[in-house]
């Protein structure tokens, strides 16, 4: 049952869609998509019959119309039809772009079988940029991990703490621009670069409210609406150990995707190979964060968690009620990347200068968005500072090099 009740009081702008002339959405839906579903078919051994069907859904993608799902073997098959009834008959273009792009991953995963009867689960068609993403990045995992053992020795010092966890929210805000969905892991490393370099592309930054609401009441639990797997899932993981072995959290809950999506949208079996890479390191102090991971799952302290709202195409505030009652028991959900952000919003075309606060009022706990800019979507930003970063950078909405740390308390 989707909740309704909490869509913001503000008149809701119109969404996104991919027909809009020169729009980064145009290119998404015409260029990119069709390129990552070529992708999948070079980077798996599929039999014929599927790589005919994904080459058949790249070229109908710029101008074609919606296909319907065809098998009812999978949990969310009568959910997706409801809600494809508004759009039958329709062009992938003229559809609200974030529903155009999770219905796209979801045919690639009937497409290649990933719901077969008696399977639990398929084969993930990105699977491999996963891999090789996270092999990557090992030269930055050793040292963000070091990192994190030395502030866990200092942390006693409040002080340090504080500064120690900004860092870690930072870290988490930029390893989104390892987001595999928009570029390829042969274009070279990049999870190596210099946090303090990075803090004047930060367009909004609240972390010390963060820190301020954790420290006044540390000990609870924190949730985190996962992004990426790879480097950006280890710097969460990062985050999530120095929170709970410092103290300022006793339980955090990861919400994943229980299906691939976004090429490398974070899954459970994810967390679980990425810490299992870590341990499997030659590096002592990446071995430590991996098994107090581990023990921390073990215990409870860590919980995976997956819902089917993760990967629908509904905006936020249509959550279901009792997944939105699960995350009131949190005393802060941490919202990671672009696409979430986009749900936060409806995907609509806000005022970019809008009170977040007022579009996300049906949130029920504090909330932190960790956000690299990926696409025309945006809120409680400066007109001044948006002024000032459109001269400096005309691609700013959608580059990946500018990025939030929004609180709404």
């Amino acid at each position: 049952m989707v909740n309704t009740s909490n869509i913001p009081k503000l008149p809701l702008p119109p969404p996104l869609v991919g027909s809009e002339v020169g729009s980064f959405t145009e290119y998404t839906v015409t260029q990119r998509m069709p390129a990552i579903a070529r992708r999948v078919i070079a980077e798996n051994n599929f039999p014929p019959d599927i790589n005919a069907s994904l080459e058949s859904l790249a070229a109908e993608l710029p101008t074609g119309y919606l296909r319907p799902l065809l098998n009812d073997t999978s949990a969310d098959f009568t959910n997706w039809n409801t809600y494809l009834e508004s759009y039958k008959e329709q062009r992938w273009v003229d559809i609200p772009w974030f529903f155009a792009e999770t219905y796209f991953y979801r045919l690639i995963l009937e497409i290649t079988n990933y719901f077969r009867p008696g399977m639990s689960q398929g084969v993930d068609p990105f699977e491999l940029q996963k891999a090789q993403g996270l092999e990557a990045s090992l030269d930055s995992i050793i040292s963000l991990c070091n990192q994190v053992n030395q502030w866990l020795n200092d942390s006693q010092e409040e002080k340090l703490q504080e500064t120690a966890f900004i860092a870690l929210l930072h870290f988490a805000l930029w390893g989104n621009r390892v987001d595999l969905s928009l570029w390829s892991v042969f274009e070279g490393d990049r999870s190596s670069f210099d946090i303090q370099s990075q803090l004047a592309h930060i367009l909004v930054d609240d972390a010390l409210q963060v820190v301020e609401l954790l420290t006044s009441s540390p000990g609870r639990r924190v949730d985190f609406v996962v992004d990426n797997a790879g480097f950006e899932l280890v710097c969460d993981l990062c985050l999530v150990d120095f929170l709970l072995t410092s103290g300022l959290a006793n339980q955090v809950y990861l919400h994943l995707k229980p299906h691939p999506t976004f090429v490398s949208d974070a899954m459970i079996k994810d967390v679980h190979e990425t810490t299992k890479f870590l341990a499997n390191t030659s590096y002592e102090k990446v071995k430590f964060i991996a098994q107090r991971l581990q023990e921390n799952i073990a215990s409870g302290r860590l919980v995976l968690s997956e819902n089917y709202f993760w990967t629908s195409p509904l905006a936020f505030w249509e959550i279901p009620e009792p997944l939105k009652n699960e995350l009131a028991n949190s005393s802060l959900i941490i919202v990671k990347g672009d696409a979430n952000y986009r749900r936060l919003l409806g995907d609509r075309y806000w005022d970019f200068t809008t009170n977040i606060a007022d579009i996300v009022s049906y949130l029920p706990a504090p909330m932190v968005a960790l956000r690299t800019l990926k696409s025309e979507v945006a809120a409680g930003l400066n007109s001044e500072v948006i002024a000032e970063v459109a001269k400096s950078d005309p691609s700013w909405l959608t580059n990946g090099q500018w990025g939030v740390v929004q609180l709404v308390s």
